[in-house]
């Protein structure tokens, strides 16, 4: 009795190792999209300058305004 189960069992397994390499033994193909990926990305950035001027700087730019 305890044979029969164990020879069951190897046919068993066996038929499931067939199965299963049967199933994995099919082909892949990766091709690459026709069109280009595009990803978009929605970044908006905000800059702050900070800036401080000399003194004597600061004069010579209001007595003359027109040079910048």
């Amino acid at each position: 009795m305890k044979a029969m189960k164990s020879a069951t069992l190897l046919r068993m397994s066996k038929r499931a190792a067939i199965g299963v390499v049967v199933l994995a033994g099919g082909c892949v193909n990766v091709t690459a999209p026709d069109k280009p990926i595009v990803i978009n990305l929605n970044i908006n950035i905000t800059q702050e300058v900070v800036y401080r001027l000399d003194g004597e700087a600061k004069t010579l730019i209001q007595q003359n305004p027109g040079i910048f």
